[in-house]
């Protein structure tokens, strides 16, 4: 549970260090920092979930298990399906994603699924419900529950995202339907700033969020993702990332968030893409589980890293690099196109091709599994694992 320690001791960013010669605007939630509280003012309420939440945070951070991503919105998943020449249909989505789900022996290597609000409510082509289909092969089904990233005034051409109004509603909706956790993802981009008032606005909006999933027993997925647009090295990624997870952590607690039912969606500490030094698998592990221990508190049961338009081989690389020795949370993946981009294209949409296309998956889903318990060798990955996807400024 947050603490009053833990707010008293939050540190307070120098605004100076995030846009230098330029003023920044202050958005309201700062003055929560001029007036605190004093410890035994305040009364933290638990929600009436905490035993699930918990419990179920646990079960997606199981060993050797992660998180398959396949909540792309419907206008994203038309571009996957395009790129294998398929029309962007419902039956076509439907298709795709009954692929997905009834992989034989999934659950083994895949403890949850982040869905779009299409998928919670489908069916698979043979009609039965996606929902329990992922229940039977031991998978917590999962729902994205943002509106996406829209434009932030006042900011250094930045994003907010907005999903906050009817959030409680819709979350309660999706329990009933069968969802045990949830997901939000905003975004800080480094060569825009990254401005005080756009890591403020993502913070902000992330611990609402996880406040009102909680209250409605799903476990939120914490997910501010620092895109890899830029040319900057290795070092100034960590140092964003440091401050980004210094004020999440901090609005957390304020919103009395359980840090024990939550789980963690960061990007890994990497050069941007167009940066001409390329870091190993090591260097990225030595950043990352830095950055993980300076900022993220033990109490967390589970890291579950995007791969942010890594390679599937180079996610599992770095995957397999940060889990070489114990770390205190279950360092694992919520992997989509590093998990699904060769099963797609195998698929390309021919049903006599979905066998193969599911072995597929199960070999990247296996391979990750593996790297969560820093097994993972690498030995005969196809070429097609190993080819780069970044998309510049690519949203969902």
């Amino acid at each position: 549970m947050a603490s009053a320690s833990l707010l008293k001791t939050s540190p307070v960013l120098d605004k100076s260090e995030w846009v230098k010669g330029k003023a920044v605007r202050e958005p309201f939630a700062s003055t929560v920092r001029i007036h605190p509280v004093a410890p035994s003012g305040l009364a933290v309420r638990a929600s009436s979930y905490a035993d699930e939440l918990v419990k179920t945070a646990k079960t997606i951070a199981s060993p050797g298990r992660g998180i398959l991503a396949m909540d792309e919105s419907n206008a994203t998943c038309g571009k996957r399906l395009a790129s294998i020449g398929l029309e962007n249909t419902e039956a076509n989505r439907q298709a795709y994603r009954t692929l997905l789900v009834t992989v034989p022996g999934l659950g083994q290597y895949v403890s949850g699924a982040i869905l779009f609000e299409e998928t919670l409510y489908q069916s698979t082509v043979d009609g039965k419900k996606m929902v329990d289909v992922l229940v039977e092969q031991n998978i917590v089904p999962g729902i994205k529950v943002d509106k996406g990233l829209v434009p932030l005034a006042g900011s250094n051409d930045e994003s907010w995202c907005q999903g906050l109004d009817g959030l409680a509603s819709r979350s309660a909706a999706y329990y009933q339907q069968g969802a045990r956790f949830a997901k939000w993802r905003t975004v800080v981009s480094i060569p825009n700033g990254p401005s005080a008032l756009a890591v403020k606005e993502a913070a902000w909006g992330l611990a609402r969020y996880a406040a009102i999933s909680q209250d409605n027993g799903l476990v939120p997925i914490v997910e501010p993702e620092i895109l890899l647009d830029g040319e900057h090295g290795i070092d100034r990624t960590f140092e964003v990332a440091q401050k980004v997870w210094a004020e999440v952590f901090y609005y957390l607690a304020v919103n009395n968030v359980m840090f024990e039912g939550i789980l963690l969606k960061p990007s890994m500490v990497t050069p941007g893409a167009e940066c001409k030094d390329r870091a190993t698998p090591q260097q990225v592990a030595d950043y990352t589980l830095k950055l993980l221990h300076r900022r993220i508190p033990p109490s967390v049961p589970g890291i579950m890293f995007l791969s942010g338009g890594q390679s599937e081989v180079e996610a599992t690389l770095n995957l397999n690099a940060m889990n070489q020795a114990p770390n205190p949370w279950h360092v694992s993946f919520s992997y989509a196109r590093a998990l699904q981009n060769t099963c797609l294209k195998t698929w390309g949409g021919t049903p006599e091709n979905v066998k193969a296309a599911q072995e597929a998956l199960l070999i990247r889903a296996k391979a990750n599994s593996l790297a969560q318990l820093g097994k993972y060798t690498g030995e005969g990955e196809s070429e097609e694992a190993k080819k780069g996807m970044f998309v510049k400024g690519y949203v969902y």
